[in-house]
């Protein structure tokens, strides 16, 4: 199956952009880690427990994405990662949530790591970054909590 994609002028103005959204953060305990195994791998026992967990397959990879206590040693994996979880609700179809969270740090050089699920959204950012990055979250807007419970 291939896919094109073609652009066609609007016959109607588009509309102005909605104003970024201000989003509550809430911050995940412990560190993660985003690790990389051979795409036919089978998912291994130490990828799910506790915390948030990943796990995503392509024909490129397999990445799992979960507390990095749990990834052995000798694992591709890039590790030190402080997760946050989108405090929503948010309506599945709803746009710009993600894009008002990620543009200010995007624009500040600081890189992101986005996971979505059904029901929220997750972002990861370098250990090194997260003070600077919330920093500019709360100047867009945005509020930064403790995880509850």
């Amino acid at each position: 199956m291939t896919f094109t994609m073609t652009t066609t002028p609007s016959s109607s103005p588009s509309s102005p952009p909605s104003p970024a959204r201000r989003i509550t953060l809430a911050t995940l305990p412990s560190r993660y880690a985003v690790a990389r195994l051979a795409p036919q791998a089978a998912i291994p026992p130490w990828a799910d427990g506790a915390g948030f967990v990943s796990i995503a397959r392509s024909s490129e990879e397999l990445s799992i994405t979960c507390l990095q206590e749990r990834v052995p040693e000798g694992v591709q994996a890039d590790r030190g990662w402080v997760a946050f979880r989108f405090v929503g609700p948010f309506a599945f179809g709803e746009t710009g949530i993600v894009l008002s969270v990620i543009r200010p740090l995007s624009e500040n050089g600081i890189g992101i790591f986005v996971v979505s699920t059904f029901d929220g959204d997750h972002l990861l950012l370098a250990e090194a970054d997260c003070e600077r990055a919330c920093t500019l979250l709360a100047a867009a807007g945005h509020s930064i909590v403790p995880v509850a419970g």
